[in-house]
């Protein structure tokens, strides 16, 4: 990545358009920023109270949780134990839009090495450029293993419950079972939009952008990645919403960390050649 940026300088900064890179550069930032957000804004949204029977008997179900919700129905008791539970529902997050940051941070940090070179020499970036890589690549390699750690744990979980048949799947429904599509529809036609024009703006700086593979590349994963989480959240029933959303925030998490890996290996020679310099 390091050489990728460099190839970028030496292509790009005597013709590049300023005030569309900047433009570029603000989109992807609050991209990632809008996707972070999301990890705390976008939760379940289970219907009132009193609704919240109907909406889980309504639910594609077998024949004997059909029948064991039946009878919680007609048991108040029951009945007012589920409509619990499922406030619990506003308290779980989605993974998918969140764990797109992983991706889209990576493609904000190469842009974002690109326009350091509008504030600082060459001389001082190229020290610093490879050091700031690995360092950061490092961070997000393990902050990503453990972020895809916690999203299989919080998977098992859900495919646990959700295979206990009867009251094991009840709970599942209760707490899980309303993802709220609507809204990361929503948001994720928002990050769709807001990165073609990126894109967009992107080649209109320099149309020499599009000579550099990996940061076509990143580009494109990025918009893959936009296009699996809206289809795994998109082709299942309502109520297995949040475990294709947790299973899509894996991928992208897996696709952005390997991003960071070779960030990682491109740093290396980098910060040799820099210590050869010094030397």
């Amino acid at each position: 990545m390091c050489r990728a940026v460099e190839t970028l300088d030496a292509l790009c900064m005597d013709n590049l358009r300023k005030p569309f890179f900047i433009a570029a550069l603000i989109l992807m930032l609050l991209v990632v920023l809008i996707e972070i957000g999301s990890g705390l804004s976008l939760r379940g949204a289970a219907p009132a109270a009193s609704g919240v029977m109907d909406a889980i008997t309504s639910a594609p179900l077998p024949d004997p949780i059909q029948k064991a919700l039946g009878n919680i129905g007609n048991d108040p008791d029951s009945k007012k134990a589920v409509e619990s539970l499922s406030q619990s529902s506003h308290d779980v997050p989605g993974y998918g839009i969140p764990y797109m940051a992983v991706l889209d941070g990576m493609l904000l940090f190469t842009v974002g090495l690109v326009a350091s070179s509008l504030l600082i020499t060459d001389r001082v970036q190229g020290r610093v450029q490879g050091c700031v890589t690995l360092i950061l690549s490092i961070i997000m390699i393990l902050s990503t293993i453990v972020m895809i750690f916690l999203a299989i744990g919080f998977l098992i979980l859900m495919i646990s419950l959700l295979l206990a048949v009867p009251f094991g799947t009840i709970v599942y429904l209760a707490i899980y079972g309303f993802f709220n599509r609507g809204g990361a529809s929503a948001i994720l036609s928002l990050l769709m939009l807001l990165k073609i024009i990126f894109a967009v703006c992107l080649i209109i700086a320099e149309q020499r952008f599009l000579e550099n593979r990996g940061l076509v590349l990143l580009i494109i994963s990025s918009l893959i990645a936009n296009i699996i989480v809206s289809f795994l959240q998109g082709f299942v029933p309502g109520i297995l919403v949040s475990i294709t959303d947790d299973i899509a925030g894996i991928v992208v998490a897996l696709c952005g960390c390997i991003w960071w890996v070779l960030a990682l290996i491109t740093a290396i020679p980098a910060i040799l050649n820099a210590i050869k310099a010094r030397v």
